[in-house]
Protein backbone atom coordinates (compact mmCIF):
# COMPACT_ATOMS: atom_id res chain seq x y z
CA UNK A 1 0.00 0.00 0.00
CA UNK A 2 1.98 2.90 -1.36
CA UNK A 3 -0.03 5.55 0.50
CA UNK A 4 0.95 4.22 3.92
CA UNK A 5 4.56 3.67 2.89
CA UNK A 6 4.66 7.30 1.79
CA UNK A 7 3.02 8.42 5.03
CA UNK A 8 5.71 6.67 7.04
CA UNK A 9 8.48 8.18 4.90
CA UNK A 10 6.95 11.64 5.28
CA UNK A 11 6.55 11.29 9.02
CA UNK A 12 10.10 10.05 9.47
CA UNK A 13 11.29 13.01 7.40
CA UNK A 14 9.74 15.38 9.91
CA UNK A 15 6.33 16.25 8.47
CA UNK A 16 4.59 15.48 11.75
CA UNK A 17 1.72 13.88 9.84
CA UNK A 18 -0.28 10.79 10.71
CA UNK A 19 -3.48 9.00 9.81
CA UNK A 20 -6.64 8.08 11.66
CA UNK A 21 -7.81 4.50 11.31
CA UNK A 22 -11.58 4.25 11.78
CA UNK A 23 -12.48 0.79 13.07
CA UNK A 24 -16.25 0.64 12.68
CA UNK A 25 -18.80 -1.01 10.43
CA UNK A 26 -21.67 1.37 11.19
CA UNK A 27 -22.78 2.98 7.91
CA UNK A 28 -23.16 6.47 9.41
CA UNK A 29 -19.73 6.32 11.02
CA UNK A 30 -18.14 5.09 7.79
CA UNK A 31 -19.94 7.77 5.77
CA UNK A 32 -18.87 10.53 8.16
CA UNK A 33 -15.25 9.39 7.88
CA UNK A 34 -15.35 9.15 4.08
CA UNK A 35 -17.05 12.52 3.74
CA UNK A 36 -14.42 14.16 5.91
CA UNK A 37 -11.60 12.64 3.84
CA UNK A 38 -13.27 13.74 0.59
CA UNK A 39 -13.68 17.28 1.88
CA UNK A 40 -10.01 17.52 2.89
CA UNK A 41 -8.66 15.68 -0.15
CA UNK A 42 -7.03 13.08 2.13
CA UNK A 43 -6.97 9.30 2.32
CA UNK A 44 -9.60 7.52 4.42
CA UNK A 45 -8.46 4.42 6.29
CA UNK A 46 -11.31 2.11 7.29
CA UNK A 47 -10.52 -1.09 9.15
CA UNK A 48 -12.58 -4.17 9.89
CA UNK A 49 -11.72 -6.27 12.91
CA UNK A 50 -11.52 -10.05 12.84
CA UNK A 51 -14.64 -10.41 14.98
CA UNK A 52 -16.62 -7.98 12.80
CA UNK A 53 -15.70 -9.47 9.44
CA UNK A 54 -14.28 -12.91 8.62
CA UNK A 55 -14.89 -15.91 6.38
CA UNK A 56 -17.86 -16.90 8.58
CA UNK A 57 -19.42 -13.43 8.50
CA UNK A 58 -18.39 -12.19 11.94
CA UNK A 59 -20.93 -10.29 14.00
CA UNK A 60 -21.76 -8.04 11.01
CA UNK A 61 -22.63 -10.99 8.79
CA UNK A 62 -20.08 -9.75 6.24
CA UNK A 63 -17.13 -11.53 4.69
CA UNK A 64 -14.13 -9.43 3.59
CA UNK A 65 -15.42 -9.16 0.02
CA UNK A 66 -18.83 -8.10 1.35
CA UNK A 67 -17.27 -5.42 3.53
CA UNK A 68 -15.24 -4.04 0.65
CA UNK A 69 -18.36 -3.74 -1.51
CA UNK A 70 -20.25 -2.15 1.39
CA UNK A 71 -17.59 0.52 2.05
CA UNK A 72 -17.05 1.15 -1.66
CA UNK A 73 -20.75 1.91 -2.10
CA UNK A 74 -20.63 4.38 0.79
CA UNK A 75 -17.51 5.98 -0.72
CA UNK A 76 -19.42 6.66 -3.93
CA UNK A 77 -22.19 8.31 -1.93
CA UNK A 78 -19.62 10.36 0.00
CA UNK A 79 -17.88 11.46 -3.25
CA UNK A 80 -14.56 9.95 -2.15
CA UNK A 81 -12.44 8.77 -5.11
CA UNK A 82 -11.87 5.04 -4.83
CA UNK A 83 -8.09 5.50 -4.96
CA UNK A 84 -8.40 7.51 -1.72
CA UNK A 85 -10.01 4.61 0.13
CA UNK A 86 -7.64 2.42 2.15
CA UNK A 87 -8.88 -0.81 3.72
CA UNK A 88 -7.26 -2.58 6.64
CA UNK A 89 -7.77 -5.71 8.70
CA UNK A 90 -7.37 -5.29 12.45
CA UNK A 91 -6.38 -8.00 14.96
CA UNK A 92 -6.14 -10.61 12.22
CA UNK A 93 -5.18 -13.79 14.00
CA UNK A 94 -6.64 -16.40 16.37
CA UNK A 95 -8.70 -13.98 18.49
CA UNK A 96 -12.07 -15.32 17.29
CA UNK A 97 -11.03 -18.95 17.82
CA UNK A 98 -9.15 -18.86 21.13
CA UNK A 99 -11.29 -21.70 22.50
CA UNK A 100 -9.92 -24.00 19.79
CA UNK A 101 -6.50 -25.60 19.62
CA UNK A 102 -3.72 -23.40 18.28
CA UNK A 103 -3.50 -25.39 15.07
CA UNK A 104 -7.22 -25.11 14.32
CA UNK A 105 -7.22 -21.40 15.20
CA UNK A 106 -4.21 -20.72 12.98
CA UNK A 107 -5.66 -22.63 10.03
CA UNK A 108 -8.80 -20.49 10.28
CA UNK A 109 -6.66 -17.38 10.67
CA UNK A 110 -4.72 -18.23 7.50
CA UNK A 111 -7.98 -18.49 5.58
CA UNK A 112 -9.21 -15.21 7.06
CA UNK A 113 -6.03 -13.30 6.19
CA UNK A 114 -6.06 -14.75 2.68
CA UNK A 115 -9.67 -13.68 2.20
CA UNK A 116 -8.92 -10.14 3.42
CA UNK A 117 -6.02 -9.72 1.01
CA UNK A 118 -7.88 -11.32 -1.91
CA UNK A 119 -10.71 -8.84 -1.28
CA UNK A 120 -8.36 -5.87 -1.61
CA UNK A 121 -7.43 -5.10 2.00
CA UNK A 122 -3.82 -3.96 2.01
CA UNK A 123 -3.09 -2.91 5.62
CA UNK A 124 -2.82 -6.13 7.57
CA UNK A 125 -2.42 -6.23 11.35
CA UNK A 126 -0.90 -9.62 12.21
CA UNK A 127 -2.00 -10.21 15.80
CA UNK A 128 -1.12 -13.60 17.25
CA UNK A 129 -0.65 -12.35 20.81
CA UNK A 130 -3.51 -14.33 22.35
CA UNK A 131 -3.33 -17.85 23.77
CA UNK A 132 -5.46 -20.67 22.37
CA UNK A 133 -7.00 -23.63 24.20
CA UNK A 134 -3.84 -25.73 24.29
CA UNK A 135 -1.40 -22.85 24.84
CA UNK A 136 0.23 -21.61 28.01
CA UNK A 137 -1.35 -18.52 29.54
CA UNK A 138 1.30 -16.17 28.17
CA UNK A 139 3.00 -16.68 24.82
CA UNK A 140 6.63 -15.83 24.20
CA UNK A 141 7.69 -13.25 21.63
CA UNK A 142 9.14 -16.09 19.59
CA UNK A 143 5.88 -18.05 19.38
CA UNK A 144 3.86 -14.93 18.58
CA UNK A 145 6.30 -13.90 15.86
CA UNK A 146 6.45 -17.39 14.32
CA UNK A 147 2.66 -17.46 14.10
CA UNK A 148 2.61 -13.96 12.61
CA UNK A 149 5.12 -15.11 9.97
CA UNK A 150 2.85 -18.03 9.14
CA UNK A 151 -0.06 -15.65 8.57
CA UNK A 152 2.21 -13.32 6.61
CA UNK A 153 2.99 -16.21 4.27
CA UNK A 154 -0.74 -16.71 3.67
CA UNK A 155 -1.13 -13.00 3.01
CA UNK A 156 1.73 -12.88 0.53
CA UNK A 157 0.41 -15.92 -1.34
CA UNK A 158 -3.04 -14.32 -1.61
CA UNK A 159 -1.51 -11.06 -2.85
CA UNK A 160 0.51 -12.81 -5.56
CA UNK A 161 -2.64 -14.61 -6.70
CA UNK A 162 -4.84 -11.51 -6.71
CA UNK A 163 -2.36 -8.84 -7.86
CA UNK A 164 -2.48 -5.14 -7.12
CA UNK A 165 -0.38 -3.22 -4.62
CA UNK A 166 1.61 -5.24 -2.12
CA UNK A 167 0.17 -5.35 1.43
CA UNK A 168 1.84 -3.57 4.32
CA UNK A 169 1.97 -5.01 7.81
CA UNK A 170 1.50 -4.00 11.41
CA UNK A 171 3.02 -6.21 14.10
CA UNK A 172 3.28 -6.13 17.88
CA UNK A 173 3.05 -8.32 20.96
CA UNK A 174 1.83 -5.70 23.45
CA UNK A 175 -1.62 -5.34 21.94
CA UNK A 176 -4.38 -3.65 23.99
CA UNK A 177 -7.66 -5.49 24.43
CA UNK A 178 -9.85 -4.85 21.35
CA UNK A 179 -12.67 -2.46 22.24
CA UNK A 180 -11.30 -1.24 25.56
CA UNK A 181 -10.61 -2.78 28.95
CA UNK A 182 -13.30 -4.83 30.70
CA UNK A 183 -11.86 -4.09 34.14
CA UNK A 184 -11.39 -0.86 36.09
CA UNK A 185 -8.10 0.82 35.28
CA UNK A 186 -5.95 3.10 37.36
CA UNK A 187 -2.55 3.14 35.64
CA UNK A 188 -0.88 1.51 32.65
CA UNK A 189 2.65 0.31 32.09
CA UNK A 190 4.14 1.97 29.02
CA UNK A 191 5.98 -0.39 26.68
CA UNK A 192 9.72 -0.33 27.35
CA UNK A 193 12.39 0.14 24.67
CA UNK A 194 13.70 -3.32 25.64
CA UNK A 195 10.31 -4.82 24.78
CA UNK A 196 10.41 -3.05 21.42
CA UNK A 197 13.88 -4.52 20.82
CA UNK A 198 12.63 -8.01 21.63
CA UNK A 199 9.52 -7.74 19.47
CA UNK A 200 11.37 -6.42 16.43
CA UNK A 201 14.13 -9.00 16.77
CA UNK A 202 11.65 -11.85 17.11
CA UNK A 203 9.67 -10.81 14.06
CA UNK A 204 12.74 -10.22 11.89
CA UNK A 205 14.03 -13.65 12.88
CA UNK A 206 10.67 -15.32 12.21
CA UNK A 207 10.34 -13.72 8.78
CA UNK A 208 13.91 -14.70 7.92
CA UNK A 209 13.30 -18.30 8.98
CA UNK A 210 10.08 -18.40 6.94
CA UNK A 211 11.89 -17.10 3.84
CA UNK A 212 10.03 -13.79 4.02
CA UNK A 213 12.71 -11.30 4.98
CA UNK A 214 12.00 -9.33 1.79
CA UNK A 215 8.67 -8.39 3.42
CA UNK A 216 10.40 -6.45 6.22
CA UNK A 217 10.45 -3.08 4.36
CA UNK A 218 6.65 -3.36 4.19
CA UNK A 219 6.31 -3.70 7.96
CA UNK A 220 5.24 -0.11 8.62
CA UNK A 221 4.09 -0.02 12.22
CA UNK A 222 4.48 -1.60 15.62
CA UNK A 223 1.63 -1.76 18.14
CA UNK A 224 2.80 -0.78 21.62
CA UNK A 225 1.21 0.57 24.78
CA UNK A 226 1.88 4.34 25.01
CA UNK A 227 -0.12 4.61 28.22
CA UNK A 228 -3.60 5.26 26.80
CA UNK A 229 -6.74 3.26 27.54
CA UNK A 230 -10.32 3.54 28.71
CA UNK A 231 -12.62 1.40 30.79
CA UNK A 232 -16.33 1.78 31.46
CA UNK A 233 -16.25 5.23 33.02
CA UNK A 234 -12.79 6.77 32.85
CA UNK A 235 -9.98 7.49 30.44
CA UNK A 236 -6.25 7.24 31.01
CA UNK A 237 -4.81 10.14 29.04
CA UNK A 238 -1.54 10.18 27.19
CA UNK A 239 1.37 11.52 29.24
CA UNK A 240 4.32 12.37 26.96
CA UNK A 241 6.71 12.44 29.91
CA UNK A 242 6.08 8.74 30.56
CA UNK A 243 6.52 7.72 26.92
CA UNK A 244 9.68 9.69 26.11
CA UNK A 245 12.01 6.70 25.95
CA UNK A 246 9.50 4.69 23.93
CA UNK A 247 9.07 7.58 21.49
CA UNK A 248 12.83 7.97 21.07
CA UNK A 249 13.33 4.24 20.45
CA UNK A 250 11.38 4.18 17.16
CA UNK A 251 13.51 7.00 15.75
CA UNK A 252 16.24 4.39 15.16
CA UNK A 253 13.95 2.45 12.78
CA UNK A 254 13.84 4.29 9.42
CA UNK A 255 10.76 2.51 8.06
CA UNK A 256 8.66 2.18 11.20
CA UNK A 257 6.20 4.21 13.23
CA UNK A 258 3.99 3.20 16.13
CA UNK A 259 0.32 2.36 15.88
CA UNK A 260 -1.70 3.45 18.92
CA UNK A 261 -4.82 1.48 19.78
CA UNK A 262 -7.55 2.58 22.21
CA UNK A 263 -7.06 6.28 21.52
CA UNK A 264 -10.83 6.76 21.88
CA UNK A 265 -11.79 9.65 24.20
CA UNK A 266 -8.29 11.18 24.25
CA UNK A 267 -8.25 14.97 24.29
CA UNK A 268 -7.31 16.88 21.13
CA UNK A 269 -4.04 17.85 22.76
CA UNK A 270 -3.24 14.25 23.66
CA UNK A 271 -3.97 13.08 20.11
CA UNK A 272 -1.66 15.74 18.70
CA UNK A 273 1.07 14.75 21.16
CA UNK A 274 0.73 11.08 20.20
CA UNK A 275 1.29 11.84 16.52
CA UNK A 276 4.19 14.15 17.34
CA UNK A 277 5.77 11.33 19.38
CA UNK A 278 5.63 8.93 16.40
CA UNK A 279 2.34 7.19 17.18
CA UNK A 280 1.44 8.11 13.63
CA UNK A 281 -1.46 5.69 13.20
CA UNK A 282 -4.31 6.45 15.61
CA UNK A 283 -7.02 3.83 15.95
CA UNK A 284 -10.55 4.83 16.96
CA UNK A 285 -13.69 2.71 17.21
CA UNK A 286 -15.95 2.86 20.27
CA UNK A 287 -15.32 6.61 20.55
CA UNK A 288 -17.12 7.37 17.31
CA UNK A 289 -20.03 5.01 17.92
CA UNK A 290 -20.34 6.53 21.42
CA UNK A 291 -20.73 9.93 19.74
CA UNK A 292 -23.33 8.44 17.41
CA UNK A 293 -25.29 7.09 20.40
CA UNK A 294 -25.08 10.47 22.17
CA UNK A 295 -26.57 12.19 19.14
CA UNK A 296 -29.29 9.57 18.75
CA UNK A 297 -30.31 9.88 22.41
CA UNK A 298 -30.55 13.66 21.94
CA UNK A 299 -32.83 13.12 18.92
CA UNK A 300 -34.96 10.70 20.98
CA UNK A 301 -35.33 13.42 23.62
CA UNK A 302 -36.28 15.98 20.95
CA UNK A 303 -38.90 13.57 19.59
CA UNK A 304 -40.32 13.19 23.09
CA UNK A 305 -40.38 16.96 23.71
CA UNK A 306 -42.27 17.45 20.45
CA UNK A 307 -44.94 15.00 21.60
CA UNK A 308 -44.48 12.77 18.57
CA UNK A 309 -42.64 9.83 20.17
CA UNK A 310 -43.99 6.32 19.48
CA UNK A 311 -44.97 3.95 22.28
CA UNK A 312 -41.57 2.26 21.96
CA UNK A 313 -38.71 4.67 21.29
CA UNK A 314 -35.39 3.86 19.67
CA UNK A 315 -33.89 3.77 23.16
CA UNK A 316 -36.46 1.16 24.23
CA UNK A 317 -35.78 -0.91 21.10
CA UNK A 318 -32.00 -0.95 21.66
CA UNK A 319 -32.23 -1.80 25.36
CA UNK A 320 -34.75 -4.52 24.60
CA UNK A 321 -32.43 -6.07 22.02
CA UNK A 322 -29.50 -5.93 24.44
CA UNK A 323 -31.44 -7.62 27.23
CA UNK A 324 -32.74 -10.36 24.92
CA UNK A 325 -29.23 -11.13 23.65
CA UNK A 326 -26.63 -10.27 26.31
CA UNK A 327 -23.68 -12.11 24.74
CA UNK A 328 -21.85 -8.92 23.70
CA UNK A 329 -21.98 -7.24 27.11
CA UNK A 330 -22.60 -9.76 29.88
CA UNK A 331 -18.90 -10.27 30.66
CA UNK A 332 -18.38 -6.50 30.75
CA UNK A 333 -21.30 -5.20 32.80
CA UNK A 334 -21.32 -7.46 35.84
CA UNK A 335 -22.82 -5.14 38.48
CA UNK A 336 -26.63 -5.57 38.39
CA UNK A 337 -27.18 -2.21 40.10
CA UNK A 338 -25.23 -0.37 37.38
CA UNK A 339 -26.32 -2.49 34.44
CA UNK A 340 -28.97 -0.22 32.92
CA UNK A 341 -26.63 2.74 33.15
CA UNK A 342 -23.70 0.84 31.67
CA UNK A 343 -25.75 -0.57 28.81
CA UNK A 344 -26.31 2.98 27.60
CA UNK A 345 -23.42 5.10 28.82
CA UNK A 346 -20.32 2.93 29.32
CA UNK A 347 -17.28 4.16 27.40
CA UNK A 348 -16.70 0.59 26.24
CA UNK A 349 -19.86 1.17 24.19
CA UNK A 350 -21.04 -2.42 23.91
CA UNK A 351 -24.26 -0.96 22.52
CA UNK A 352 -22.43 -0.69 19.18
CA UNK A 353 -23.02 -4.42 18.59
CA UNK A 354 -26.78 -3.90 18.41
CA UNK A 355 -27.32 -1.16 15.82
CA UNK A 356 -27.65 -3.78 13.09
CA UNK A 357 -30.45 -5.75 14.82
CA UNK A 358 -33.47 -5.52 12.45
CA UNK A 359 -35.91 -4.06 14.99
CA UNK A 360 -33.29 -1.52 16.07
CA UNK A 361 -32.64 -0.47 12.48
CA UNK A 362 -36.38 -0.07 11.93
CA UNK A 363 -36.71 2.04 15.07
CA UNK A 364 -33.80 4.26 14.01
CA UNK A 365 -35.30 4.87 10.57
CA UNK A 366 -38.67 5.58 12.16
CA UNK A 367 -37.05 8.17 14.47
CA UNK A 368 -35.35 9.94 11.58
CA UNK A 369 -38.49 9.91 9.44
CA UNK A 370 -40.61 11.16 12.35
CA UNK A 371 -38.27 14.11 12.90
CA UNK A 372 -37.88 14.72 9.18
CA UNK A 373 -41.64 15.11 8.78
CA UNK A 374 -42.02 17.32 11.85
CA UNK A 375 -38.74 19.25 11.58
CA UNK A 376 -36.35 19.95 14.45
CA UNK A 377 -37.01 23.39 15.97
CA UNK A 378 -33.93 25.50 16.50
CA UNK A 379 -34.86 25.94 20.14
CA UNK A 380 -34.69 22.18 20.80
CA UNK A 381 -31.61 21.85 18.63
CA UNK A 382 -29.94 24.46 20.82
CA UNK A 383 -31.08 22.63 23.97
CA UNK A 384 -29.94 19.13 23.04
CA UNK A 385 -27.33 19.49 20.28
CA UNK A 386 -25.70 22.91 20.78
CA UNK A 387 -22.73 22.24 18.48
CA UNK A 388 -25.02 21.26 15.63
CA UNK A 389 -27.18 24.30 16.42
CA UNK A 390 -24.16 26.58 16.05
CA UNK A 391 -23.24 24.95 12.73
CA UNK A 392 -26.80 25.30 11.43
CA UNK A 393 -26.95 28.96 12.45
CA UNK A 394 -23.65 29.61 10.65
CA UNK A 395 -24.90 27.96 7.47
CA UNK A 396 -22.44 25.08 7.77
CA UNK A 397 -24.96 22.30 8.40
CA UNK A 398 -28.42 21.45 7.10
CA UNK A 399 -30.99 21.02 9.88
CA UNK A 400 -32.00 17.53 8.82
CA UNK A 401 -31.91 14.54 11.24
CA UNK A 402 -29.51 12.37 9.28
CA UNK A 403 -27.13 15.28 8.72
CA UNK A 404 -27.26 16.05 12.44
CA UNK A 405 -26.21 12.47 13.15
CA UNK A 406 -23.33 12.59 10.69
CA UNK A 407 -22.19 15.86 12.22
CA UNK A 408 -22.14 14.27 15.68
CA UNK A 409 -19.64 11.67 14.47
CA UNK A 410 -17.68 14.22 12.44
CA UNK A 411 -17.02 16.28 15.56
CA UNK A 412 -14.90 13.42 16.96
CA UNK A 413 -13.12 12.79 13.67
CA UNK A 414 -12.23 16.49 13.45
CA UNK A 415 -9.95 16.10 16.48
CA UNK A 416 -8.13 13.24 14.76
CA UNK A 417 -7.78 15.21 11.54
CA UNK A 418 -6.24 18.12 13.42
CA UNK A 419 -3.77 15.80 15.17
CA UNK A 420 -2.81 13.95 11.98
CA UNK A 421 -2.49 17.04 9.78
CA UNK A 422 -1.04 19.69 12.11
CA UNK A 423 0.16 21.87 9.23
CA UNK A 424 -3.13 21.82 7.34
CA UNK A 425 -6.37 23.71 7.81
CA UNK A 426 -8.94 21.09 8.79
Amino acid sequence: MKALLELVRSHKAGSGSGICSVCSSHPLVVEAALRAAARRGEYALIEATSNQVNQFGGYTGMTPVDFRAYVTEIAARASLPIDRLLLGGDHLGPNCWRTESAEVALERSERMVSDYVAAGFRKIHLDCSMSCADDPGVLSDGIIAARAARLCQASESAWRASGGEAPVYVIGTEVPTPGGAAEDLETLAVTTPAAVDATLAAHRSALLEAGLIEVWPRVVALVVQPGVEFDHHKVIDYDPSKAGELSARIEREPGLVYEAHSTDYQTPGALAALVRDHFAILKVGPGVTFALRETLWALVDIERELGIAPAESLRDAVLGAMKRDPRYWKSYYTDPAAQLFDLQYSLSDRIRYYWNVPEVRSALEALLENLRRRGVPLTLLSQYLPLQYAAVRQGQLVNEPRELLLAGVAQILQDYAAACHPKASV
